[in-house]
């Protein structure tokens, strides 16, 4: 995936650290395989995904985005991070064996 980098402002800023996630953290997701989804529960219009992937520090993470076109590429915009709870995890690794 090619990605020029990430969105941030203060508005999204607090919504993902509202679960506990660092930044740094949920950046890290975008940086190992990653599974993308659409996210199907958007009441918007804008076209939001789901990325499911493993955190630098080993641990599973969701996060809500949108890209972002920019004139260096395109960034990811998150709007919502957490880990996954162990039953989310155990359903990725039954439906995604392959990816880390």
């Amino acid at each position: 995936m090619e990605l020029a980098g990430f969105d941030w402002d203060s508005g999204n800023r607090e919504k993902c650290r509202e679960h506990g996630m660092a930044l740094a953290e949920i950046e890290s997701v975008f940086r190992g395989p990653v599974v993308i989804l659409p996210d199907k529960e958007n009441p918007r219009n804008e076209r939001r995904f789901r990325a499911i992937g493993t955190t630098s520090e080993g641990r599973k993470a969701f996060v809500v985005f949108t890209w972002r076109s920019r004139e260096n590429g395109r960034l990811v915009r998150p709007i919502s991070a957490r880990y996954m709870h162990a039953k989310e995890i155990r359903t990725y690794e039954k439906n995604y064996p392959d990816v880390p």
